[in-house]
């Protein structure tokens, strides 16, 4: 009988180990768990701040872009009025030229007369 209680006391040890190595890697466990958890709460508040200055950038080329679209709009005003001009500026000196043309025959017309 005292083999038996030897052969259960060894069976009690390596129980008791079993267990042991169990809480070990339990505890590994909860530890590599921790590290985790602090790094995904770290990457919960990047994303966070990530998504608030997306938003922002977002909001601020929105309204450049509306602002380079009027720019552009005046300026593509700005310059057909300014071919207007040009093309008021030509018939004019046109006409003033035609006149004065005229108005050389004219006088050289009287002056010989």
């Amino acid at each position: 009988m005292s083999n038996q209680g030897a052969v259960l006391q060894s069976y009690n040890n390596e129980l008791v180990k079993c267990i042991e190595d169990l809480c070990t890697k339990r505890d590994e466990l909860h530890h590599q768990i921790t590290i985790e958890e602090e790094e995904k709460s770290k990457i919960e508040i990047d994303i966070c701040i990530l998504t608030d200055r997306l938003a922002k950038v977002t909001e601020s080329l929105s309204k450049k872009y509306a602002a380079q679209s009027e720019y552009d709009k005046t300026i593509s005003e700005t310059e057909a009025a300014y071919m207007k001009i040009l093309e008021s500026s030509q018939t004019l000196l046109q006409v003033l030229k035609h006149e004065i043309g005229k108005e050389g025959v004219s006088k050289n017309d009287l002056q010989h007369k």
